[in-house]
């Protein structure tokens, strides 16, 4: 893996530096913060620490820190931090981005890395700490066993931008320096003291025309057996950091962390899971959840990279995991993160429509991968062994389109926001349609073909008629085609939509299965678990040529129409049946997702293995690439498999669906989240669903009819888990 955060292959980049080519496929044992650590803690973290909401990295762990500094992010969705400890040092990684800032020009463009505000001179240095990151309250919580350091840190939650950090020790121990520094990489920073506070201001521009200005102030506290230092920090891309950094110095340390506390209070009040039978699983979760929140932007739009905003990985680049995995679970936990990442695609629409023009099309084409305005920024050549190989998922991957037209109908459909998607959100649909009526290569036998083209399995390059994408697309056409006319043409263009979809390719085989591509069942037929227990990295030990010639898959490719549009498909079992074992699981999207398909396949207890791979992949750094942020898809797959899978939700024409699938071992799962403009928990049990809800709604418990519910209600269920 080279320091730009890609592992580079033959002909293709994979979707995330996640992959699992980046190392030899084995578990990292020696993670800075695992499962197996949670338990074992203190006395004194045990009082002041609820193990069901506490991320602990133990006292001397620090071999790898910069992991830690990835798992312990704080953010506003805005701005984040990562976790490194105040004083630095050459084994660590500190960084704060700002969503949607940019700097540097094509493939180099990445988020600009900003001024850093938790610097603190420690003297003697720690030689041992232990850290807790309390989810309930959303604190970063330092402490010196047997010595006299602790701090603490946030990122205010009800005040976007505003970022906090209190530390104490014994006198003359700490220094209150640096308050604020540029970054080591950030070559146009002006310093300037303001007023008579002493406040320091630190302004940085990016090549791409971003400014960030961060503003910061302190108190030290001197007593007679410590020395407090409380620090305030205020970050803006935008005008009005002046008025933000005033009010918030105003309060004090004391009143914002009470308000920060009681809007994640708030926040977990609405959204999260409860499941005692299973406290491993309900950690992990919650810790999905937080970081979510932590780094997705609810506020003008929001440019979610794969790492989100906890690291450097893939530059900040935007790829289909936000359209297709973290947007739908923001559509859950905070609509308006969903409505912001979509703003995101709605101003990258010029960019798209114009590489349509410049490649013969019409409508929209979108980048496989993005930045700061939406033109494409995908590498187009890497290295292998120092010898120079073709990128081709910038001009193959195409799925990417038709991905915002569904992620455009699914913030629409769950949210309830219908009329979003025929005002502002129209041209997601309409543009990409047409874009895929020029696309089609129409045969003699008036069939649709699709030649050239990546699926979701990367492992398969230049392919024809790609299940996915061809669905996906003829999906786009049919769903763009039910809006409203505008006018008569509109009309007789519609039409022409329906038509051409009709005639698409879709790989269906009579047995019920879909074909990957033309060609993929004479492949060889290679099992996963013929080569080494998934996740495995195939293309490492085998090599390129003889997986790319194999029926071996790198992540769900076919089974991804079943969890995205699975009233467009059939024979889930027979499709999960034929493709499960072909899996290698080589990319970090793919457990999640199957742990849903799964669930909803009634096969819970294989769902329950198949999640907890998903949950570690970051907690025990599976991949050995979390230091360079985390996985934020994987994250979100997460909260899509409790969801989607193990809840059994989906929402359809304004109704609310429930079919639960419950492992063996739980006896009761607790969920709560948001759809159709209603907070909703459900209580699921062995023989019912006990439903809450702060609003009227129209539910439907397995195959029961609709019912509305207003306040709470219980459900019998016919299916009672396995």
């Amino acid at each position: 893996m080279n320091d730009d955060g890609y592992v580079h292959r033959p002909g293709t980049v994979p979707a995330h530096d996640d992959d699992v080519s980046a190392h030899d496929g084995r578990v990292a044992a020696d993670a800075d913060v695992t499962f197996a650590q949670v338990a074992p803690r203190s006395a004194r973290t045990e009082e002041r620490f609820d193990p069901a909401w506490s991320i602990v990295e133990e006292p001397g762990n620090t071999l790898r820190r910069r992991v830690s500094e990835a798992l312990f992010t704080i953010g506003d969705g805005g701005v984040a931090t990562r976790g490194s400890v105040e004083e630095d040092g050459p084994d660590t990684a500190p960084g704060v981005l700002v969503n949607g800032v940019y700097t540097g020009t094509g493939p180099e463009q990445h988020l600009l890395d900003c001024p850093r505000w938790t610097g603190l001179t420690i003297d003697p240095p720690i030689d041992a700490d232990e850290r807790v990151l309390d989810l309930r309250d959303g604190v970063l919580y330092r402490r010196e066993p047997g010595g006299d350091f602790r701090s603490l840190r946030f990122a205010c939650a009800d005040r976007p931008g505003v970022a906090v950090l209190r530390a104490e020790a014994a006198p003359g121990r700490l220094a209150p320096d640096p308050m604020l520094e540029p970054a080591p990489s950030s070559t146009d920073t002006t310093t300037t003291t303001v007023g008579e506070d002493q406040s320091l201001c630190l302004r940085t521009e990016s090549s791409t025309g971003g400014v960030v200005v961060a503003v910061a102030a302190q108190r030290v506290t001197d007593e007679a057996t410590h020395r407090r230092v409380d620090r305030i920090v205020a970050y803006q891309a935008r005008p009005g950091i002046p008025d933000r950094f005033a009010s918030a110095r105003e309060l004090g340390v004391d009143r914002l962390l009470a308000a920060h506390r009681a809007t994640w209070a708030h926040r977990w009040e609405q959204v999260g899971i409860d499941l005692p039978d299973d406290p491993e699983v309900e950690l992990a979760v919650r810790f999905s959840l937080f970081q979510l929140w932590s780094n997705t932007n609810a506020h003008g739009e929001s440019a979610v990279g794969a790492r989100g905003l906890s690291g450097p990985g893939y530059r900040g680049h935007v790829f289909w995991d936000a359209d297709i995995f973290v947007l739908p679970a923001m559509a859950s936990i905070d609509p308006d993160a969903a409505a912001a990442m979509l703003a995101y695609r709605l101003r990258g629409l010029p960019a798209a429509r114009a590489r349509a023009r410049a490649e013969g099309a019409r409508g929209a084409r979108f980048p496989w991968e993005s930045a700061a305005d939406g033109t494409d920024v995908t590498p187009r050549n890497g290295y292998l062994g120092g010898v120079p190989v073709p990128i081709l998922t910038g001009t193959q991957e195409e799925h990417i389109t038709a991905d915002i037209a569904w992620a455009a109908d699914h913030f629409a459909e769950w949210t309830g926001r219908l009329d979003w998607l025929g005002t502002e959100g129209r041209e997601l649909l309409t543009d990409t349609a047409r874009y895929w009526v020029s696309r089609f290569r129409l045969d003699p036998d008036g069939r649709a073909h699709l030649d050239d083209v990546i699926g979701p399995d990367e492992y398969h390059e230049s392919v024809c008629d790609n299940a996915f994408t061809n669905v996906l697309a003829r999906w786009n056409l049919r769903r763009a085609a039910r809006l409203e006319p505008r006018d008569a043409a509109e009309a007789a263009e519609f039409a022409a939509w329906r038509w051409l979809a009709e005639r698409v390719v879709d790989q269906h085989h009579p047995d019920g299965r879909y074909e990957q591509f033309t060609g993929y069942f004479d492949l060889e037929p290679l099992l996963a678990a013929e080569v080494a227990r998934p996740p495995v990295a195939a293309d490492v030990l085998l090599g390129q040529a003889r997986v790319a010639g194999s029926q071996l898959i790198k992540q769900p490719d076919v089974l991804m129409l079943h969890h995205l549009i699975p009233e467009e498909v059939d024979s889930l079992a027979a499709n999960l049946d034929y493709y499960g074992p072909r899996t290698t699981h080589g990319s970090s999207l793919s457990p999640a997702i199957m742990a849903a398909l799964l669930a909803r396949a009634g096969r819970p207890h294989a769902a329950l293995d198949m999640l907890r791979r998903a949950l570690r992949i970051d907690m025990d750094d599976h991949t050995g690439t979390t230091a360079a942020g985390l996985h934020l898809a994987a994250l979100a797959g997460v909260w899509q498999a409790m969801l989607t899978g193990f809840a059994g939700i989906r929402v359809r024409d304004g109704v609310l669906r429930i079919r639960p699938a419950l492992p063996g071992g739980w006896g009761r799962f607790g969920i709560a989240f948001g759809c159709l403009g209603r907070w909703v928990r459900l209580d699921i049990g062995r023989d019912g669903v006990g439903i809450r809800c702060d609003g009227p709604l129209t539910v439907a418990v397995d195959d029961a009819p609709p019912i509305l519910v207003s306040g709470e209600t219980w459900c019998a269920t016919k299916r009672q888990g396995v």
